[in-house]
């Protein structure tokens, strides 16, 4: 393309010929961008390939720039060469599967044959390879579209009476169990659950999507769009002006932009959009995070030492009072004490007090075991015993 525009400099007419359609070639693309330059078409490549595969509709793309390509079903692949055609075969197979049908054009001959074989047969300049489209249920591999689609039919008017009739109400707290078993399944290093668990947090936000979208609300399209310029909107670092040198400095831009894009002018609009539905803990974290952004006290070690004590000893006085919901109130006081120590030693007080529930919850089945073991009845130990299988058990687990 260089070379085309260094002869047409000082007004002399030059031709660039493409095999194929002109809308093929990558290089002429961008120099019909120019109003100076004409076109006059040839035979495209992909259409012929598409008329012996007995194709309509289709999308084509060159092998070229197929890993950049938004790619459909029926497809033509053009451009096909000995260099390029197992990329192709293989990119082919994992969004479609080694078995899709497809149909070869190579040599002077054509093939139908599943994707897996592609690559097994000489090429020619013109050689190219379409894949076909399958109805639903024939289908190995499934994308979005097909996704959406299943989802469609059960909440069609014959479709699953149990899809049918749920509402946003119904299945609200399906989402929180879905996200539950997707952190458990990560905590656990669990791959192959949490390919499962995704798909099925996935699908709670899809399903909300189409239930909006039969009510003429917003649509799947609306759904995916927001969420897309959100990304956009609150990576100014990456997409925008703004500077991030590292996790913290692109946090803080996300939070800058969070705020813009929610019109919170206050620091309290930002505390009081924390969801009540969060667990305490974690709810606590965020608005003791949002509070400090705001000018509160930051969370210090020193801070802390000094408000536990205070706050112990309001407990300790409604205790002694026996006054229910005055010691309620200050064993409050006390915890939100902890997320502030946990936030000044910069630990996650959720994840933590997970770990320990994980870790006392395995230290009592080596307890309760080692008790069983010597013939014991684990309600009828002394307090010396008790605490000699529990430092057992604190060994042992």
């Amino acid at each position: 393309m260089r070379e085309v525009r260094s002869r047409a400099r000082g007004g002399k007419n030059v031709a660039y010929c493409v095999d194929g359609g002109v809308f093929e070639d990558e290089a002429a693309r961008i120099l019909l961008t120019k109003k100076t330059v004409s076109c006059i078409d040839g035979p495209s490549k992909a259409a012929r390939i598409a008329a012996l595969a007995r194709l309509g509709d289709h999308t084509a793309v060159s092998a070229f720039a197929i890993h950049d390509a938004k790619l459909a079903l029926p497809l033509v692949v053009y451009d096909l060469t000995a260099d390029n055609v197992g990329d192709v075969k293989l990119l082919l197979a994992e969004k479609y599967g080694d078995e899709a049908p497809a149909f070869l054009a190579a040599g002077g001959r054509t093939f139908s044959l599943p994707i897996y074989e592609i690559d097994r047969h000489p090429l020619d300049m013109g050689a190219g390879v379409a894949v076909y489209d399958l109805p639903l249920l024939q289908k190995k591999k499934f994308d979005f579209e097909d996704f959406i689609a299943i989802l469609r039919r059960l909440r069609a008017p014959d479709g699953c009476p149990w899809d049918r009739v749920q509402t946003h109400e119904s299945i609200r707290i399906n989402a929180i169990e879905e996200a539950y078993e997707l952190v458990d399944a990560i905590d656990r290093g669990d791959a192959e659950r949490m390919l499962e668990e995704t798909g099925d947090v996935l699908m709670q936000a899809a399903f909300h999507a189409l239930i909006e979208e039969e009510r003429g609300g917003f649509t799947v399209t609306d759904m995916l769009t927001a969420v897309s310029e959100k990304l956009i909107t609150r990576h100014t670092h990456i997409f925008g002006q703004d500077k991030a040198q590292d996790a913290d400095g692109a946090l803080s831009v996300w939070e800058k932009n969070k705020m813009t894009e929610k019109h919170q002018t206050t620091y309290s609009d930002a505390v009081n959009d924390v969801p009540e539905c969060f667990p305490a803990l974690l709810r606590a974290q965020k608005i003791a995070k949002r509070m400090q952004k705001g000018g509160w006290d930051a969370a210090t070690i020193e801070n802390f030492e000094k408000k536990f004590r205070e706050e112990y000893g309001e407990l300790m006085e409604a205790f002694r009072a026996g006054d229910a919901a005055h010691i309620a109130e200050e064993l409050g006081d006390v915890l939100f004490c902890a997320v502030e120590l946990g936030r000044a030693v910069g630990a996650d007080c959720e994840q933590a007090l997970l770990d320990t529930v994980k870790k006392m919850q395995a230290r009592y089945n080596a307890y309760e075991a080692m008790v069983l073991a010597d013939g014991k009845d684990v309600n009828k130990l002394t307090k010396e015993e008790r605490d000699t299988y529990y430092e057992r058990a604190k060994h042992a687990s």
